[in-house]
């Protein structure tokens, strides 16, 4: 199996409800479009310091990660990541791994987007069996 990559557009949180509030104009949102690795092996989103300092997540604590070479680091942990694929979105937090380290997408949000990876195309798709709406168990 191969590596399989999603285009996935990540939002500030905090601006958008600020844009809602109309404290900030939709102009003033911070948002990018990212293509990231699509990790089952990882628990959470993961960002890079570089998708830090663009979007300004508020860091809410600090935690220790293991990486997939065994080794321990401490990552800044913040909060307000809206995400979005397709027709799905989750907020969530996002660990913030050092430098230009690639950004992976962990099982959280895709649990809560309702999202598979397609074995056969090698992509990241809507479950088929909830095209319009993602669907949760709750058992």
């Amino acid at each position: 199996m191969g590596l399989v990559y999603a285009d996935v557009e990540l939002i500030n949180g905090y601006d958008l409800e600020n844009a809602r509030r109309y404290i900030i104009g939709e102009d003033e949102v911070r948002k990018m479009h990212v293509n990231m690795l699509v990790d089952t092996g990882s628990i959470m989103l993961c960002i890079n310091e570089s998708i830090q300092e663009q979007l300004q997540y508020p860091v809410t604590e600090k935690r220790k990660a293991e990486t997939a070479d065994g080794r321990i680091i401490e990552c800044d942990v913040v909060s307000g990541v809206e995400l979005r694929f397709k027709n799905r979105q989750t907020t969530c937090r996002a660990m913030v791994l050092p430098g230009s380290s690639e950004p992976l997408l962990g099982a959280i949000p895709l649990e809560d987007m309702d999202v598979l990876i397609h074995q056969q195309r090698q992509e990241l798709i809507v479950n088929p069996d909830h095209p319009y709406f993602a669907q949760m168990k709750l058992k």
